[in-house]
């Protein structure tokens, strides 16, 4: 989950990723992961599944209240990205966008934006790739503020709801299972979310 941050600076990234780690056993662990949650919507390098699957694991009783404050987080944190995007992309949001070396990546958003729209934002949002690329590239792009927010609930909620249900579900053999396979879980869901898309159209065509 973590390879396209680690190739913008691997040293500092590295160092982020063992405090990230750390910081899920410590007292404050869920104020940090709500900021990692917020930061990592337009800027911070890592995800903030790296903290939620070892805090749900120590108390699967609060997996459900840290998924819906991670997606709370998160989506606040989007309107940042968002503002960045809108305001100052030429400045930070370019800078932080060829620092993690996704200009590909964001111009393949901004084309597929042009034919699906609203519902781009709630798809990527789904995918193991970085939120911040979304949320800036909505901004850059002009997408209305009220859908940006709905579409950032469906997909941040859906993604940490997820996650917090396979770990609450598995225990401590899911996070294995996570680590490995959630970019392919959350590729097939993506997938059949596109199919069923498709479908209405032809049916509504």
């Amino acid at each position: 989950m973590t390879n396209t941050a680690l190739a913008a600076s691997p040293s500092l990234v590295r160092r982020l990723y063992d405090w990230t780690i750390q910081s899920a056993n410590t007292p404050k662990a869920v104020w940090i992961v709500n900021l990692v949650s917020f930061a990592e919507s337009s800027f911070f390098p890592l995800p903030p599944d790296l903290m939620l699957i070892p805090m749900i694991l120590a108390d699967k009783a609060k997996a459900w209240w840290l998924a819906f404050m991670c997606t709370l987080s998160s989506v606040v944190g989007g309107l940042v990205g968002y503002a960045i995007g809108y305001f100052l992309y030429e400045t930070l949001g370019e800078w932080i966008i060829q620092t993690y070396h996704l200009q590909d990546a964001f111009g393949r958003f901004q084309n597929d934006f042009q034919t699906w729209g609203f519902w781009i934002i709630a798809l990527k949002g789904l995918t193991p790739i970085p939120f911040k690329l979304v949320t800036i590239a909505s901004g850059v792009v002009g997408l209305k503020l009220a859908p940006f927010i709905v579409a950032s609930i469906i997909a941040r909620s859906f993604r940490f709801f997820l996650l917090a249900g396979l770990l609450w579900y598995f225990g401590e053999w899911a996070r294995t299972f996570i680590e490995r396979f959630l970019p392919w879980i959350l590729g097939a869901v993506l997938i059949t979310l596109v199919l069923g898309f498709v479908a209405l159209k032809m049916l509504a065509g």
